[in-house]
């Protein structure tokens, strides 16, 4: 009977030793091997249907390889076992963004939000899926919200200034660039898009330090070019005369229009 017993046992870990397991797939997915990962997730949930961890990673694998409709079958499936597990709502969210459908992408990004407000991916997308569906005012309250969980991280700024900038609210727009200009220096679209905003609520002078620290790593930027000198024909300052010539000699509109007193 021992021996039988011992057999039985053998056979037993013989046989689930030919199948995955999801420390193997984690690795492989951590790894980048992303089709590796899927066998071994695919092998587990052979044994274990409703493995919910291994579902969501295997999911994940499928986005990294653009095989959308199979991700988004896992992430029902993951629904279906547990309609409360907000990644499965924000991994929907995330396959309807990166296929440009906005308005699917907020309504299960939202669900996911609601299940689970600690989650900075989740909170993040959701703003900026506000943000392409033109509802600034959700996507600042929820820019508000992402850099709360995540305070350093630049873009969550950036995207907030814009925002902002679409309400007409152009002080609020200037702190949000300056936040992301903090973490980010280099972010050269920020750095425009404040001294416009600055420009808007008539902080000329700051306005025109940032078009000129623009124009020191590219002195080729047009629109740079035509925002400095408008920034100094305001302040009637005679060189502004020579940027608007240069803009408009570059393509400018805007500033071959108010070259009119040159």
């Amino acid at each position: 009977m021992k021996n039988i017993t011992k057999y039985l046992a053998l056979a037993f870990f013989a046989l689930t030793s030919c199948f995955g397991s999801f420390s193997e797939g984690e690795i492989h997915f951590r790894n980048g091997e992303y089709e590796k990962a899927i066998s071994e997730f695919s092998s587990t949930l052979f044994m274990n249907v409703t493995d919910i961890k291994s579902l969501h990673l295997r999911a994940r694998a499928y986005e990294e390889l653009e095989e959308f409709q199979k991700a988004m079958a896992d992430y029902k499936r993951i629904l279906s076992i547990d309609p409360n597990y907000a990644q499965a709502y924000g991994g929907i969210g995330k396959l309807y963004w990166k296929i440009e459908d906005y308005e699917n992408a907020q309504k299960n990004l939202l669900i996911a939000a609601k299940h689970d407000e600690n989650d900075f991916e989740i909170v993040y997308l959701l703003a900026r899926s506000f943000l392409m569906n033109e509802n600034y005012k959700s996507a600042d309250e929820f820019f508000s919200i992402a850099a709360k969980l995540k305070p350093r991280d630049s873009k969550t700024y950036f995207y907030q200034g814009i925002a902002r900038s679409k309400m007409g609210i152009p002080d609020g727009a200037a702190g949000s660039f300056n936040m992301c200009l903090m973490y980010d220096p280099d972010n050269l679209t920020a750095l425009y898009n404040r001294g416009l905003a600055r420009m808007s609520f008539g902080y000329v002078k700051w306005a025109i330090e940032d078009f000129e620290a623009y124009l020191e790593k590219d002195p080729d930027h047009v629109n740079s070019l035509t925002q400095l000198g408008l920034c100094k024909k305001l302040l009637k300052d005679p060189s502004a005369c020579r940027y608007l010539a240069l803009a408009a000699n570059r393509g400018s509109e805007i500033a071959r229009l108010n070259m009119d007193d040159c």
